[in-house]
C-alpha cells in the first residue's frame, strides 16, 4: 500500500472514532457529580442498601416498566411501616417506566430507610457517612 494511501486510510479510521466518542457523550453531566445510583427492577431494588458521602444525593434507576411509589420508611415482614429518620430528606415520588429520579442531597450523616409502597419488601438502606 503507497503512502498516501496508508495516510487516508489512518485519517478515515480516526474520524470514525472520533464520530463514535462524540455521539457517546453525557447529556447531563451533573448527574455523574450527585452521586452514586441504585436500580431497581420490577418488584425490589438491586442492592438492599447502598453507602453515601454526605451531601451527595442518590439516583433511582427503574429498568422495568413497573411503576414504583417511593418513600421514607420500610416493610417490616407484610407491613408497611412509614417513618422518617432525623436529618432523612423527605422522599414521596412515584417512578413510572423506565426513568430515573434524584433523591436527597442527604446532608446528615446516618442510616435511612426507603420503600416502595406498592412491592412488599422492597426496602432500600441509605447509609450516609
Amino acid at each position: 500500500m503507497s503512502r498516501p494511501k496508508q495516510v487516508m486510510l489512518v485519517l478515515g479510521i480516526a474520524a470514525v472514532l472520533t464520530l463514535l466518542l462524540a455521539s457517546c457523550k453525557i447529556d447531563d453531566a451533573s448527574a455523574l457529580r450527585s452521586g452514586p445510583s441504585v436500580h431497581m427492577n420490577s418488584t425490589n431494588f438491586v442492592v438492599s442498601s447502598v453507602s453515601i458521602q454526605k451531601g451527595q444525593s442518590l439516583t433511582l434507576i427503574n429498568d422495568a416498566s413497573d411503576e414504583h411509589v417511593i418513600t421514607n420508611g420500610s416493610w417490616d415482614g407484610s407491613v408497611q411501616k412509614a417513618a422518617q429518620e432525623a436529618g432523612a430528606p423527605t422522599i414521596r415520588l412515584t417512578i413510572t417506566g423506565p426513568q430515573s429520579q434524584t433523591i436527597g442531597p442527604f446532608s446528615t450523616s446516618g442510616t435511612f430507610h426507603i420503600y416502595c409502597t406498592i412491592h412488599q419488601g422492597m426496602n432500600l438502606a441509605i447509609k450516609v457517612q
